[in-house]
């Protein structure tokens, strides 16, 4: 079970109203995740209003050493109401995550970087990605993506026809 549940906290595109809440936890520098990112898009542009997807970050820091900073980019955008324009541009650029190249992602998509390079050191930010993780560790995530459909974790094979089943038997129950 996903814990908390979806809040406020969260960031979240689609309707709140839909069928059916996708959660991923991801990690922007992660190769799945970005094997993940146009699936998600394909299902979400599909889906429309019926579908809400949330996204918690789960850097994996020891593996993928830029994860936590592109972490704290994507929160930093959020201040900015730029989280979604961030969080594509991070997966679009995955490979590219250095310091100087978020700050240029951030004047990109028409943030104040001055701004975006204090938002990147604060506390606050560090803390709402730090609580995403332990939000993650207490829903049993150990890796990523780690999909749950409805508060339930997706285990199965979420790169193909078994995903989109799953999310189309959540709507159907949900309605």
């Amino acid at each position: 079970m996903l814990k908390p549940p979806v809040n406020t906290h969260d960031h979240t595109s689609g309707s709140k109203e839909g069928a059916v809440t996708l959660v991923e936890y991801g990690d922007y520098q992660c190769p799945h995740c970005g094997h993940a990112y146009p699936i998600i898009k394909r299902i979400q542009k599909e889906a429309g209003e019926g579908l809400q997807f949330v996204f918690r970050n789960f850097p994996l820091s020891e593996a993928h050493p830029d994860a936590f900073n592109a972490a704290l980019a994507s929160e930093a955008a959020a201040r900015q109401d730029k989280f979604w324009e961030m969080h594509d541009m991070l997966f679009e650029n995955r490979d590219a995550l250095s310091i100087n190249e978020l700050v240029s992602y951030a004047e990109s998509i028409g943030m104040d970087t001055r701004q975006f390079a204090a938002d990147m050191n604060d506390k606050d930010i560090s803390g709402k990605v730090d609580n995403d993780f332990e939000s993650g560790i207490k829903s049993g995530v150990n890796g990523t993506p780690t999909f749950f459909i409805n508060g339930i974790r997706f285990n199965g094979d979420w790169s193909g026809r078994e995903f989109v089943d799953a999310l189309n038997e959540a709507g159907e129950a949900k309605s």
